[in-house]
């Protein structure tokens, strides 16, 4: 094991990493290290929770120098406004002995204050894909002096629909260029587009692909309904003593917010929710409480798994099974971190067998499920979207019969052949037989 001081870093850089009492580099960040300095293109897989972001700032900010140009030199895109502002946060951190110029953007704010920001001049630029989007078009945001580029948790943006901005950033900048990628997952769609744009890029993968951290307790229940699991968690959550700071994941916002109506009358400890349909100012303000335990439980879609430092997190727990397996990694990596045990909890209803099949083929090894505890109510109702679809038909009416008659010999007087002549009707009346004309 090597010392931060052992590697090739100023002193302004192990100044400020010795006021955060870091004094080690974790494996990605001993690794990646070396590599970026030496120019070369890097795809870094490395759980959650491993140093990843250090791992790329480090050697960027050692490789900076003054400069007063306007555009920027150093990309960096992410997936949600939290990963931005948490990336400014460290970067600030780093840099607190260095005169460099940074910012973060993202949508939902103003974006004639941060063409501001952009047009004043920056060294580095950290922002979402639709907002930096926004601000290339505009001309605010020129890429032609971008020396690094880094894209960190790919696969969420892919998942996102944000495809076409990246492939947008790619052929407006400089051919000369280092790329750079880390991610906790590598799927086949993230693959193909480090072959599209990467330069023989090299490859560090610290555990193989979907190991989730050792220290990182797995469980799970099964549980066959939204109001079991409700009545599972909120028994769970009034063990305080054992669930000091509980990140709680369901599968979509609506749920989010019904489950926090469910359980919050039960819970006597103040509960956040996040996800994206609150405001950004709500947002922040919840994980900042979070974050200094002033909230003990919290509520989140897979906003809040991505790439955010939160730290002392004893359980997460998914009272919904993630649809991607390679979310269910980045989902329990918010606890286990910096060497502390962690616990991951699931509740899986019979739907969710499926999820779970993936995952534990992901992981390669299976996540134990232990038996519910005697007191759980069991409930018998089931949500609108636990109910098994039917087709619209009711098949409690009877079908209407269609009748092919029976068949019998008709009677010689109701017989009739057609003889060429004209009817008894016609006949009787005296009308004059009218021909079409193509009878003429």
């Amino acid at each position: 094991m090597i010392l931060f001081d052992e590697l090739n870093l100023n002193k302004p850089l192990l100044d400020a990493l010795a006021d955060l009492d870091f004094f080690t580099p974790t494996p990605i960040q001993e690794k990646a290290f070396p590599i970026i300095m030496s120019g070369a293109d890097l795809v870094g897989i490395a759980q959650t929770g491993t140093g990843k972001t250090f791992a790329y700032l480090l050697p960027i900010l050692r490789q900076m120098n003054f400069s007063d140009q306007k555009h920027p030199r150093v990309l960096i895109i992410v997936p949600t406004r939290e990963l931005v502002t948490q990336l400014v946060d460290e970067i600030e951190k780093l840099t607190k002995y260095m005169n460099i110029r940074f910012a973060g953007v993202y949508g939902g704010t103003n974006i004639n204050t941060q063409k501001q920001l952009v047009y004043n001049g920056l060294d580095i630029l950290v922002g979402t894909p639709g907002r930096l989007m926004d601000l290339t078009l505009a001309g605010t945001l020129r890429l032609k002096n971008i020396q690094k580029l880094v894209i960190d948790e790919v696969d969420e943006m892919l998942n996102q629909g944000f495809r076409k901005p990246l492939t947008h950033f790619f052929e407006n900048l400089p051919e000369k260029r280092q790329n750079l990628m880390f991610s906790a997952t590598l799927t086949e769609e993230v693959e193909l587009l480090i072959q599209e744009t990467f330069f023989s890029p090299q490859k560090i993968e610290i555990v193989p692909h979907g190991t989730p951290l050792e220290q990182i307790i797995q469980k799970a229940y099964e549980v066959p309904n939204f109001y079991t699991k409700a009545n599972l968690l909120t028994h769970l959550l009034l063990k305080k003593d054992e669930f000091e700071k509980t990140l709680i994941f369901t599968g979509s916002r609506k749920l989010a917010d019904r489950l926090f109506e469910q359980i919050s009358p039960q819970i006597e400890a103040p509960i956040g929710v996040i996800h994206s349909n609150k405001s950004q100012n709500l947002r922040f303000g919840t994980l900042k409480k979070f974050h200094s335990g002033e909230t003990k439980i919290l509520i989140a879609t897979d906003l809040a798994a991505r790439g955010l430092d939160i730290s002392e997190v004893s359980h997460v727990i998914n009272f919904d099974m993630p649809t991607v397996p390679g979310d269910y990694i980045h989902r329990i990596g918010r606890t286990g971190r910096a060497d502390k045990a962690g616990i991951a909890i699931s509740f899986i209803n019979e739907a969710e067998v499926g999820y779970q099949k993936a995952i534990e083929k992901l992981m390669n090894k299976p996540i134990p499920i232990i038996d519910l505890p005697e007191s759980i109510e069991i409930s018998t109702v089931f949500t609108d979207e636990e109910r098994p679809k039917t087709l619209q038909k009711n098949y409690l009416k009877a079908p209407k019969l269609v009748s092919q008659g029976a068949f019998h010999e008709k009677s010689e007087k109701n017989k009739q052949t057609n003889s060429g002549s004209p009817s008894k009707k016609r006949k009787k009346y005296k009308k004059p037989i009218k021909r079409s004309s193509k009878e003429k």
